[in-house]
């Protein structure tokens, strides 16, 4: 391949908020993208933006559909993310060990999204790279195993860099606390939900920033380590109620109440129901901060990107056509 021909980035999961955003990104940057889904031509009607990808046939649960589609490539963004937490564990360990298996045939970077969810309680209130990792959650053992498995396959030739992040947020992305907790899909603003303790701190990610980030750690491939891990700080709130206050602001709503997310009836529903048992493991990381340390990230590209947060709540709110429309100008 000529050095003036684009690189190719396979996109595991382009509908959703992460592999969606590093797409973006990456094709603002030039390279060619390549996105894998089951339904192509579905997926490229509610792909906004990703008009310009090559959109290819494949089950990110079938290796051989895998690797098909990783030929050539030199990346691989996984980011593969069922709804919900339904038949997680049976679902994302193959997803990602069929990844692997692309990357490792294809001699492709793998690029993965991890979360806080690997953390405990034991290494807050500051945590970077080195922290133990101890999960409180059965969510947070299967992403420690995930992290596991891309260590051990780094160590046999398949090159990883893992971005950890808050709490994600933005446009394009419906399965995060954003567009499940504080605000309802299509509906306006009347009062924002938040699930944490208002006055402890929380960390959140804007889907766009994670993007640009994992675009500009991609094109400095030659310098990272075969597994390298780096924490991402995003939006850090010293009053974790800050978020839902943004929420208000910016929907034009300064007086719309913030209630406090029902943790009882989620409680009492949760043997019934597998999202409220998984909400209610994680509900120790909105009662004490957890901010992630970027020092390593930011050494690296200079500063991490960041978009203000009101501008990044306003194209959140706007993509979920919650914000009313502005009145009409009298003639």
């Amino acid at each position: 391949m000529s050095d003036l021909e684009p690189k190719t980035a396979l996109i595991i999961g382009a509908t959703g908020g992460v592999g969606g955003a590093a797409a973006r990104a990456l094709l603002a940057r030039g390279w060619r993208v390549r996105a894998l889904n089951r339904d192509p031509s579905a997926a490229a009607a509610r792909a906004p933006g990703l008009e310009r990808a090559e959109w290819v046939a494949g089950d990110a649960m079938n290796p051989a559909e895998v690797a098909a589609a990783a030929e050539g490539v030199e990346v691989i963004v996984h980011g593969a993310n069922p709804p919900a937490y339904r038949n997680w564990k049976a679902l994302v360990l193959p997803m990602l060990d069929s990844t692997i298996a692309a990357a490792r045939a294809a001699g492709a970077r793998i690029v993965f999204p991890g979360t806080v969810y690997n953390f405990g309680p034991e290494t807050f209130p500051m945590v970077d790279e080195r922290a133990p990792q101890a999960p409180r959650t059965r969510k947070g053992a299967i992403r420690v195993e995930m992290e596991r498995r891309l260590r051990a396959a780094a160590e046999d030739g398949v090159r990883t860099v893992v971005l950890r992040c808050g709490d994600f947020f933005g446009p394009h992305a419906a399965n995060n606390w954003f567009s499940q907790g504080l605000v309802s899909p299509g509906r306006a603003v009347r009062s924002v939900s938040y699930p944490g303790d208002f006055e402890v701190g929380h960390a959140w990610a804007y889907l766009p920033d994670v993007g640009e980030t994992m675009a500009r750690l991609i094109e400095l491939d030659e310098v990272l380590a075969p597994f390298a891990a780096f924490h991402m700080r995003g939006h850090w709130l010293e009053r974790g109620v800050e978020m839902a206050e943004a929420v208000r602001r910016v929907a034009g709503r300064p007086e719309a109440p913030i209630r406090s997310v029902p943790w009882a009836a989620i409680g009492l529903l949760a043997p019934f129901n597998e999202t409220f048992r998984e909400m209610l493991e994680m509900r120790y990381l909105w009662r004490a901060p957890l901010r992630l340390d970027n020092a390593r990230l930011a050494a690296l590209l200079g500063e991490e990107p960041h978009t203000p947060l009101d501008a990044a709540v306003r194209t959140t709110l706007e993509a979920m056509d919650c914000l009313s429309p502005a009145p009409a100008m009298a003639a």
